[in-house]
């Protein structure tokens, strides 16, 4: 019993620990995304060709999810193409890439927008560095209430801000001229998922501008 109240009040100093010097990592960790983030953004928003590929990854999950529901897809635009991770076949993920293409060219340009997109985390991120530095500057001293403060605006705002940088920053739908190559899988992938990834196949989806 004793040994036991000793690990208490052990584990319970590093927590109390952990709470005075969090606030210091969320300025540190505030200054960092305040200065990275926005090239992020501005290098993918200088990329035609990357901001076209984005919206039909995020079309092409679309599809599939309106058909099978959420599979907790993850993809990535590249110049050449996009990637699309997660339980799907070669044959779906292709047909989906072409489907979701013939409807962005229809104009359907929700489908280029999806809700769990990293952008939406990005901006989230942006968003809590942001007021948190603005609130430490405004109060003059470091506090956890701020941190709190900092996640609440960024889970009120995050998403409504994801939305905004993705329709106008990180996607295009100027696809008249775009067309799907076909579908690579990554044989050197050998996912088997975990807490946060999709299990399955990864696969590129390449496209080419005509």
């Amino acid at each position: 019993m004793f040994f036991f109240f000793l690990f208490l009040i052990f584990i319970g100093f590093f927590i109390l620990l952990g709470l005075i010097f969090l606030p210091f990592q969320f300025a540190l960790y505030s200054i960092f995304n305040m200065i990275t983030i926005p090239f992020q953004l501005v290098k993918i928003a200088l990329n035609p060709q990357l901001r076209i590929n984005h919206a039909l990854e995020h079309a092409t999950i679309n599809v599939i999810e309106s058909q099978l529901g959420c599979l907790n897809l993850t993809g990535m635009g590249q110049e050449q193409g996009f990637m699309i991770q997660g339980p799907v076949a070669p044959d779906l993920v292709e047909e989906a890439a072409r489907v979701g293409l013939l409807k962005l060219k229809r104009g359907e340009d929700h489908l280029a927008i999806h809700r769990r997109c990293g952008t939406s985390m990005l901006a989230a991120n942006l968003v809590a560095s942001i007021f948190f530095i603005y609130v430490l500057w405004s109060a003059g001293y470091f506090g956890i209430l701020f941190v709190l403060l900092a996640i609440l605006a960024a889970y009120l705002l995050g998403t409504p801000l994801g939305w905004v940088i993705q329709k106008y920053i990180t996607t295009s739908t100027e696809v008249d001229r775009m067309e799907i190559v076909g579908v690579e899988r990554d044989l050197a992938y050998t996912g088997r998922g975990g807490l946060f990834a999709p299990p399955g196949r990864r696969y590129f989806v390449r496209t080419r501008k005509w």
